[in-house]
């Protein structure tokens, strides 16, 4: 078993920014948490305004659109922009020594997205929150993460997120496992026995493996996949890989994480593939014809609002098909062809 080994600093030169920028971020910061669905709208355009203003490549492509930021009186008429432009550009609002810097693993040859941090608190109270909102206070877990893949290379969300979180439980059986199955094993068994709720949380691939060599019914341990194989075995259909998992660890239900390197909030599944986010993150679909025609339910490619994306960009324009429902959840459905296959990506049903 292994402990994280993350670098999640505060960004270098905090003391030297503008203080009229740092007043007025500081006051959206401080709503990002509390909103709720009363006040998500007026609060998203309000994020808009700001990123407009201070995040030179978020406003040239609003310009490029020829979209008049004084007309946008809703969250549906927001541009939002491509996800393709964290690989390609510097997507930063207002001006920051970057300090923390979070890279996609992608495919080799690939190149990965980048995405600048200036608040790497906000990351931790987002994903912390979030966790806790779906699955109750992170001390009453023991936490598992089998992210061999993510902890082979630096920079990775998903570590830092897991290795808080680990840290966090403060079980003694909490931490990292890279290929030590047997080990994980023997561990699953001693936390069934004592009854521990415990999650283990880990890349397609690798739960995979595990579950085919070492079968065993857990009944209190959630298991969630966070998606990708990176080549490592056949592609599945989500369901298949729900299916494979549940038969060989008993399972009633495969939980799922839905992130990623540009999003710095998470939604979550507690099975069928079905995810609902937390309130600062939301989810839309647009006309694959038409990146302006923006709706709040029915099929389409996704469109995510993560307000926590305060100093980068909130509003991004996904490469994921899917649906949203009327109650906001969301489905993910493939990936629109010709898209690169991410890391985290969600398999095709």
């Amino acid at each position: 078993m292994l402990t994280g080994n993350t670098n999640f600093e505060p960004a270098k030169g905090a003391g030297l920014r503008d203080n009229m920028d740092r007043n007025g971020s500081a006051i959206l910061e401080k709503r990002i948490f509390g909103v709720g669905p009363a006040n998500f709208s007026d609060l998203a355009l309000e994020v808009f305004r700001f990123q407009y203003d201070h995040n030179p490549l978020y406003r040239s492509y609003t310009d490029a659109l020829r979209v008049d930021p004084r007309k946008v009186d809703s969250i549906r008429a927001i541009p939002f922009l491509p996800i393709s432009f964290f690989k390609t550009g510097v997507v930063k609002t207002t001006g920051f020594d970057t300090g923390t810097v979070f890279e996609s693993s992608g495919t080799t040859g690939a190149v990965n997205s980048r995405h600048f941090v200036r608040e790497p608190s906000l990351y931790r109270e987002s994903f912390v929150r979030g966790f806790e909102a779906f699955y109750g206070p992170v001390g009453e877990w023991c936490i598992i993460g089998l992210l061999p893949s993510y902890l082979e290379r630096k920079n990775s969300s998903l570590v830092v997120m897991v290795d808080e979180l680990i840290r966090l439980s403060g079980h003694p059986s909490s931490g990292f496992y890279l290929y030590e199955h047997e080990a994980l094993h023997q561990v699953l068994r001693q936390l069934e026995t004592r009854g521990q709720r415990t999650l283990l949380i880990g890349v397609t691939f690798a739960l995979l493996d595990f579950a085919e060599n070492h079968p065993i019914p857990l009944h209190h341990t959630v298991v969630m996949e966070t998606g990708g194989m990176k080549g490592r075995r056949r592609e599945m259909t989500r369901p298949e890989l729900h299916t494979f998992l549940s038969e060989r660890l008993g399972l009633r239900a495969v939980h799922a994480e839905y992130g990623m390197t540009e999003l710095l909030s998470q939604a979550y599944s507690a099975g069928g593939g079905q995810f609902r986010s937390v309130p600062w993150m939301r989810a839309l679909v647009r006309n694959d014809d038409d990146p302006l025609a923006v709706g709040q339910q029915g099929e389409g490619i996704l469109n995510i609002i993560d307000l926590a994306n305060l100093y980068s960009c909130a509003f991004i324009a996904t490469e994921d098909l899917g649906r949203v429902e009327e109650d906001g959840s969301f489905r993910v459905s493939g990936r629109v062809d010709n898209s690169d296959i991410r890391g985290c990506s969600l398999m095709v049903p």
